[in-house]
This record gives structure tokens, sequence and C-alpha cells, in this order.
């Protein structure tokens, strides 16, 4: 790893600490669930227009398949600009 690389890691690794520091009791719950809760106080008859298909059974394996969602956009993001980057180099040569 070169020198800018290790520099803007750590700087990454002390926001996260920072932040969390700050915030230590904080409640980081989704934009959904707040929505949810300004509609409520906001129009007190409101129902929702549909439903889930499906509702995962519990939290757990709601957050196992947002992070499996995370994860497939990462790979497919990196795969994405690995292969331009490498395209590029065959080019130049």
């Amino acid at each position: 790893m070169s020198k800018k690389h290790i520099i803007l890691l750590s700087i990454c690794i002390i926001l996260v600490i920072f932040s969390l520091l700050i915030n230590g009791g904080a409640e980081f719950s989704g934009a959904d669930g707040q929505a949810e809760e300004l509609i409520g106080t906001i129009a007190k008859d409101y129902s929702p227009w549909f439903s889930p298909i499906w509702e995962p059974p519990s939290g757990e394996i709601e957050s196992l398949l947002f992070s499996l969602q995370a994860a497939l956009g990462a790979i497919f993001i990196g795969y994405y600009f690995g292969y331009m980057k490498g395209r590029k180099v065959k080019n130049d040569n």
C-alpha cells in the first residue's frame, strides 16, 4: 500500500470512530421507519395504499437480505471498475 492509501484509510477510520463516540447512544434507524412516524403525525387518517408481498420473519433476516443486496451491488461495481481499468490498460499497450 502506498502512503496515500494508508493516510486515506486512517482518515476514514478516524471519522467512523469519532462519529460513534459523539453519538454513542444514538439510535441508527432507517429512513422508512422515520418517514412512517412523520406521516402518522402529519396525517392521522392516512392508510397505506399497498402492503408488502412478503415480510421477513425477523429483523435479523431483513438485515441479512439488506447486507446481501449491498454486497452484490459492491461486487458488481468493483467488477465493472476493474474491467474498465483492465480494458484501458490493454488498449494502452
